[in-house]
């Protein structure tokens, strides 16, 4: 078990597009591994490879994380087909420390997605797992969950996350 570390913002990564992936293998297979013990680990419920600071479309979930039903999901290349219905639900996020806020998805959606061995595969989520498959994979789009938020929470936190991320840089330099 390797334990990736998270990334927190304003790391500008955070921010970019990810890239399609193209070749499955043991390293791909072995670095999703490392995803999920990192998700249940932080612990969360959701985890995208830009989180971890690797660019590619690649996001892992489990709605019953921490529960005798859990199981993790592996979504590579994903891409919604269809959404129907809204919900609204409040969002946290692993690199969005002390983020919380409700945030308005759809209720359920069809995602097109390929497993660590590149097969394709269609499903239907719905309920929570509709809103962590959204969540995650805005972040392989580049957007958080405080673009999602009025502008002034989102000014808020973005104001206490840097000021607190230069405290942190600081501290880190008189080590």
């Amino acid at each position: 078990m390797a334990l990736l570390t998270i990334i927190k913002f304003p790391d500008l990564r955070l921010k970019l597009r990810s890239d399609e992936v193209t070749v499955f293998d043991d390293e791909l297979r072995n670095f999703v591994r490392d995803m999920g013990d990192t998700m249940y680990t932080a612990p969360g419920v959701g985890l995208a490879a830009v989180q971890v600071g690797v660019l590619k479309r690649i996001l892992v979930l489990d709605a019953n994380s921490g529960e005798p039903d859990s199981k993790l999901e592996v979504f590579i290349n994903p891409e919604i087909l269809s959404a129907d219905g809204e919900i609204i639900y409040e969002e946290g996020c692993l690199s969005l420390p002390d983020f919380s806020e409700e945030v308005k998805r759809k209720e359920k959606v069809g995602v097109r997605y390929q497993d660590e061995r590149g097969t394709r595969h269609e499903m239907e989520l719905e309920g929570f797992r509709a809103i962590i498959l959204q969540h995650e994979l805005d972040h392989l789009d580049g957007v958080l969950a405080t673009d999602r938020v009025s502008r002034l929470k989102r000014s808020l936190y973005i104001r206490r996350r840097s000021r607190v991320a230069r405290e942190e840089s600081q501290e880190d330099a008189h080590v």
